[in-house]
């Protein structure tokens, strides 16, 4: 009998396995579990046997049919769950999706404008040999002002100036500086890396200010390095660009994480609505830079008697301003598709 139980349980297991609707399952439960099921014949022959047989027997046939019942069960929830789920996929609704992206494609607007130049930058910098580095958006006290000479008494900590959490120890970041704090930390020099990425500060928005922004900021540290060093890359980089020598400028400024500090301006057309790119040609501020300051290769764990360098951060979105002569920073976040869709390359 114990033959024909173990017999009776293989078999339930192979069918199973094969019932795609719970009809099925239910006629096979009903053909195994039944009255005049499977499991009940046999067990009919279970007045003929001895007390001791009755006693091994008893146990094994309600651990049979306790398990036929759990795998039943079982296979009802799972056809259950894949009925639901094809009608899911077949019924769905996309209320994003338009007649007119699937009339264009999902792909009509292209790349930001934004990540594409950014994209481009990366690859020149990539082509000197440098790294690219990333970093957190949100930051604590010493790595976005401390590690980087900025006192405490600097108006950049103000609230008007910066977007505190709560606790006033974390931040959103204000400059990209921060992933030349964490680079110093993870590197020894000799080394150059660029960190590109979006920043966020309490900005009036205007025409050429926005609160969120983007900036590629870079760092060149090792021995005897120069100011001549800052503008060969910059130079090498303003022409890969805009395929052209760019006329340049640097101006005395101050800033606390580099000493000297300069300014770099490019010459620049300002764009005309009506006209396209006007006759006057002017200054544009792009870029601060300077060679490192002491406290600075300090706070990041580099000897300032032995190395030097220099640093620059590059406004993405003023780049973009020029490359493509926009009047207004503001379109570049206006998440307008006709605006991307006048920079799609692809």
């Amino acid at each position: 009998m114990l033959e024909k139980l173990d017999a009776l349980h293989t078999d339930f297991k192979a069918q199973i396995v094969n019932c795609t609707k719970q009809a099925d399952v239910l006629n096979l439960k009903s053909q195994v579990l039944g009255k005049k099921g499977a499991l009940s014949e046999i067990l009919k022959s279970l007045k003929d046997a001895t007390p001791e047989q009755r006693k091994e027997i008893g146990p094994v046939s309600n651990n049979i049919k306790q398990d036929i019942e759990k795998s039943v069960q079982a296979k009802l929830t799972e056809i259950e769950i894949g009925e639901v789920n094809a009608k899911l996929a077949e019924n769905k609704i996309d209320f994003s999706l338009r007649e007119s992206l699937i009339e264009n494609g999902l792909t009509a607007s292209g790349m930001h404008p934004v990540h594409k130049i950014q994209r481009e930058v990366e690859d020149i910098f990539l082509s000197m040999g440098f790294d690219v580095l990333d970093g957190p958006h949100i930051e604590d006290d010493f790595h976005n002002f401390e590690a980087l000479n900025i006192p405490e008494t600097h108006p950049a900590r103000d609230m008007q100036d910066t977007f505190w959490f709560r606790d006033m120890k974390h931040l959103l970041r204000t400059h990209t500086s921060t992933i030349q704090v964490r680079g110093m930390e993870s590197r020894k020099p000799p080394f150059k890396f660029v960190g590109p990425g979006k920043v966020f500060r309490c900005e009036r928005t205007d025409t050429t200010h926005e609160m969120c922004f983007h900036q590629l900021e870079g760092m060149m540290v090792g021995k005897d390095i120069t100011v001549g060093n800052l503008i060969y890359f910059m130079k090498t980089l303003l022409k890969e660009i805009f395929k052209k020598d760019m006329e340049v400028r640097l101006r005395p400024g101050f800033f606390p994480f580099v000493e000297p500090g300069f300014e770099l301006d490019i010459r620049w057309k300002k764009p005309d609505l009506k006209k396209g790119e006007s006759e006057h040609s002017g200054w544009l501020e792009l870029l601060p830079c300077g060679m490192v300051h002491p406290n600075v290769l300090r706070a990041g764990g580099i000897d300032p008697d032995e190395y030097n360098g220099f640093a620059f951060g590059l406004g993405l979105d003023r780049l973009v301003m020029v490359r493509y002569a926009i009047e207004d920073i503001r379109h570049l976040h206006s998440g307008d598709l006709r605006f991307n869709k006048q920079f799609k390359s692809f």
